[in-house]
């Protein structure tokens, strides 16, 4: 009798183990994607805002900052959560403060109705970051082809990447162009909320709820190489701030360029090639990786004022890939050096502060260009930053070349 195959033994049934796995990763992997995709969607917006509302561009940087420092506080405070409650509940969170962001966003009247939307969106992205990233890996088999760090590193800066661009096509083609960008992304969020909802656990062990604040911990083991990343990754991320709260205000002033798609666009490439970066570190040999994300955030902040002084497009573009392609393999670089040479039992702690660094670094300048737009103007402020990121740069480029002086 010729053998039959068991349909029972199929795995790639709706109801199988492999499918439901399957299901459970895109969930995760989407609710990731479209909750920092929110954290970046007011960016091709600003500019109406400012029109509607009647505010300066300081307090466009001041609505941006208020995102970072809010990822900031929420990674201190909740970085640990869904190891101590579990992945499903606040990935559940997380994007459920997505949908309420949006919600908040649509009815948005005045400047206080956008702090706390842009607070709310902070809370969210801080949440969802551990959470989906730990839940990836759990889900995911690391024997596989596509590896968890990969789907959580597209998932994360693909969000960052297309929220802002989305939202530019959007208020250009749509109607209600500061409503009808947060109805597609409320949306998004309850599509995102309801597959995480219905997903399961990943955690087998959970250590209970303690609310505490992580502190803050520079690894001593590997402490100038944990400072210099930080720097080189926070100078990228300044940039990224920089260029998300007035690339808008760039274009339309200088450039008089009312495009709101084209602001997008501008953001998205920063931050795609951002995700780029960090997998083109692979490429580099040991002890070159930081040199050459020093020198690329170096070029960049001279594309940049190039891009002020001539008023030209072409230099701002290349300038904002050439910064994510340095930040990027700057972050890469930071966390390798946490997670192969720092000590294990404080490796989550280390994780926090390089992050907490970065957003603050996100936040901090883009409030001084804001302020230096209001002394001056756009253009003496923007040749200042980027005077100062070089600065930066140049500072551990040449602590590098000390040490390696020293070493010979």
């Amino acid at each position: 009798m010729p053998n039959r195959t068991d349909p029972t033994d199929r795995t790639d049934r709706p109801d199988s183990p492999t499918s439901r796995r399957g299901l459970a990763t895109a969930a995760v992997a989407f609710a990731f994607w479209i909750t920092m995709a929110g954290t970046t969607a007011p960016t091709s917006l600003y500019p109406l805002y400012g029109a509607d509302f009647g505010f300066s561009p300081i307090t466009v940087t001041v609505i941006f900052a208020v995102y970072a420092l809010g990822v900031v506080v929420g990674l201190l405070a909740f970085g640990r959560l869904s190891d101590q409650i579990g992945r499903r509940p606040v990935l559940v969170a997380a994007t459920l403060l997505s949908v309420c962001a949006a919600g908040v966003f649509l009815v948005a009247d005045d400047v206080p109705v956008l702090l706390v939307a842009r607070v709310i969106s902070g809370f969210s992205a801080a949440l969802v970051t551990g959470a989906a990233t730990a839940a990836l890996t759990e889900l995911l088999p690391q024997e596989r082809g596509v590896r968890p760090a990969t789907v959580a590193l597209f998932a994360n800066m693909g969000g960052l990447a297309c929220g802002t661009l989305l939202a530019g096509i959007l208020a250009d083609l749509a109607p209600a162009p500061l409503r009808t960008p947060w109805i597609v992304m409320l949306g998004l969020a309850a599509i995102g909320l309801v597959g995480v909802a219905a997903s399961r656990e990943t955690a087998v062990h959970r250590s209970g709820f303690v609310l505490r604040f992580q502190p803050l911990r520079i690894p001593s083991e590997i402490r100038s190489d944990f400072l210099r990343s930080a720097m080189a990754a926070g100078a990228g991320f300044a940039v990224l701030g920089v260029l998300t709260a007035v690339t808008g205000l760039f274009l339309g002033t200088v450039l008089h360029r009312s495009s709101h798609t084209l602001t997008g666009l501008v953001v998205f490439i920063a931050f795609a090639c951002t995700a780029l970066g960090q997998l083109l570190v692979r490429r580099f040999r040991p002890g070159t990786a930081l040199r050459a994300a020093c020198l690329g955030l170096v070029l960049a902040a001279a594309l940049i004022a190039l891009a002020m002084a001539v008023s030209s497009l072409t230099p701002l573009l290349v300038g904002a890939a050439v910064n994510g392609l340095a930040t990027g393999v700057a972050i890469s670089h930071g966390l390798g050096g946490i997670t192969t040479r720092g000590n294990p039992q404080h490796r989550g702690a280390s994780v926090s502060t390089f992050f907490a660094i970065l957003y603050s670094m996100l936040a901090v300048p883009a409030i001084g260009v804001g302020v230096l737009i209001r002394a001056t103007s756009l253009r003496p402020a923007g040749t200042i930053f980027s005077a100062a990121v070089a600065l930066l740069a140049l500072t551990v480029l040449s602590s590098l070349a000390r040490d390696r002086r020293t070493a010979v």
